[in-house]
Parts: structure tokens; sequence; C-alpha cells
């Protein structure tokens, strides 16, 4: 990522109990390691613009431009 604005721009963060950080963004979530190592993406169809844990902890609901999408976390979020 090198911009930081318009729809190339990360949004929503929630981190992880391991202490990795989700990023909404372009193409889905960016997750970052504690110590900034990009570890991977999970993939949406559209720009994610925010999310939230569910009650258990590990479900993720990511909102987009025109949907709202579920994910099973194999991490606990914080």
């Amino acid at each position: 990522m090198n911009k930081t604005d318009g729809d190339d721009a990360l949004d929503g963060l929630k981190v992880d109990v391991a202490g990795n950080v989700y990023c909404a963004g372009p193409d889905g979530i960016w997750i970052i390691s504690p110590q900034g190592k990009y570890l991977g993406r999970i993939r949406t169809p559209e720009h994610a613009a925010n999310m939230a844990l569910g009650d258990d902890g590990s479900s993720l609901y990511i909102t987009a431009s025109t949907g709202l999408y579920r994910i099973r976390l194999t991490t606990r979020g914080a």
C-alpha cells in the first residue's frame, strides 16, 4: 500500500489475540504482524470498508460498498 486516500485507502482496524492487525482496504482485509510484516489477505469481491468481531470472537463481519460478509477466523479477536 502506498496510497492513503480514495479507494486505495485502508480503513477499519481490528487486532487479534496474537497482536496481528486486520486492516480493511482494497481487495479485502490485510493482515499485518505486530512487527509490521504482511501476513496475507482475506479477499473480498469488493473494497472492504470496515469490520466487526462477533460475540464469539471468531466471526469477522466485513462491510463493503454493497455487501456484508462473514468469515470464521482461526485466531480469536482481542
